[in-house]
């Protein structure tokens, strides 16, 4: 049996519908897995050894992100309840997805000793290895013993830099991964520069699997008969909203919006002809599959907008100044399928953008590429745990 070592409480559309798609991986492979639960129970000696964590520019970022949510709760009564209801949505979901669970490990010792039940401990994508999390020792499977076979699945360290503090750690833990691979170009490089040691570019798990491969493991639900834009942003940025309402118009699409996803955003009030809360990813998936186009600034929300073949414009969430841009991941998704054009350009009309077809049958000889490659890595990884 193997440890799955992933996010999969996450309340993000693309982080779970990622992790479903890592366990219907190891499934159509006949692997038994369970996921791994880790409660943390520090010493007094771990909480002063997690103080430094605290100035981390990318946790505090996180966590600033955090507070501007809960202060939005409270600001905003209407925006609590609605949130309320989406998270019941995304409990559903989870519940129904993830049942193969280990027993809880309670505190690092206990995760280290549970950790000897597996043959193979398996983590991956998602950013889990963000500089926030390394303190933890937890999605670098710096628990797991010598002897245990550690795997990185498309892993993602979400930033193009280390900080220069973290980067003998950060070597450490990656020199004892048996196998490593990355989602991004610039996370291979990362690797690269800290271990010497080479690591394939791979696709996210959410490409297991085709659209016809989608539609059995989540069936498809029409969601509305008109026409409509897409909308879903995770960033707040007023000119992506605008952009949208004028193209619709242009294209006599209605919008249909996911408001204030990760925080309260003011520019959402009012945002998008139909605004829906009671969406789990079963769902999320749904209204993508129906929409006539995409906008997005989410990585995911971009893979599922290629796999089923949809017109969609990626905008930037983060600005290309900012210290904490998680872009790399878009830039290398875009790159590596020749997709660059899908990219949202402000000099030009977004209808303009969203209406040019996408030549779908260009892509398929580099995304075959990047398929071989990826099976390739994950036969090996997992060979003689299936």
């Amino acid at each position: 049996m193997i440890g799955v070592c992933i996010k999969y409480f996450h309340e993000n559309y693309g982080g779970m519908l990622q992790a479903f798609a890592t366990v219907k991986m190891l499934e159509s492979r006949g692997i038994d897995y369970e996921l791994i639960r880790y409660k943390k129970k520090l010493t007094i000696t771990e909480k002063i050894r997690f103080v430094p964590r605290l100035l981390n520019g990318v946790l505090l970022n996180d966590k600033y992100e955090a507070f501007l949510k809960r202060q939005g709760m409270k600001k905003h009564p209407e925006f609590a309840k609605n949130d309320a209801v989406r998270m019941k949505a995304f409990e559903q979901f989870k519940n129904k997805a993830f049942t193969k669970l280990s027993p809880e490990f309670c505190g690092y010792k206990g995760l280290c000793e549970g950790a000897k039940r597996y043959d193979a401990v398996v983590t991956g994508s998602d950013q889990l290895w963000s500089p926030a999390g390394l303190p933890t020792n937890f999605y670098n499977l710096m628990f797991v013993p010598n002897y245990i076979r550690k795997i990185s699945y498309a892993s993602s360290f979400g930033v193009g830099q280390i900080p220069w503090y973290q980067k003998k750690r950060t070597a450490d833990f990656l020199k004892r991964l048996d196998y490593i691979s990355m989602r991004e170009n610039r996370g291979s490089e990362i690797v690269k520069e800290l271990t010497g040691l080479d690591a394939p570019v791979i696709l996210d798990p959410v490409f297991n699997f085709d659209k016809e491969q989608w539609e059995k493991l989540i069936p498809i639900k029409k969601e509305m008969d008109e026409p409509y834009i897409f909308a879903y942003f995770l960033g707040s940025t007023a000119e992506y909203r605008t952009a949208v309402n004028r193209a619709a118009k242009e294209l006599g699409c209605k919008v249909v919006a996911l408001r204030h996803l990760d925080q309260y955003v003011p520019e959402d009030e009012g945002f998008g002809d139909v605004a829906l809360y009671d969406v789990g990813p079963d769902r999320f998936l749904n209204l993508l599959r129906g929409a006539a186009y995409i906008c997005t600034d989410s990585f995911h929300g971009s893979c599922f907008s290629i796999i089923h073949r949809k017109n969609f414009v990626t905008f930037n969430r983060y600005s290309e100044q900012s210290r904490h841009s998680k872009n790399s991941r878009i830039d290398s998704l875009c790159s590596n399928l020749g997709l660059e054009d899908r990219r949202y350009d402000s000099s030009l009309p977004l209808a303009t953008q969203l209406n040019k077809e996408i030549n779908y049958e260009s892509i398929v000889g580099k995304f075959e590429a990047l398929e071989e490659e990826t099976n390739s890595y994950l036969n090996k990884a997992f060979e003689n745990l299936e």
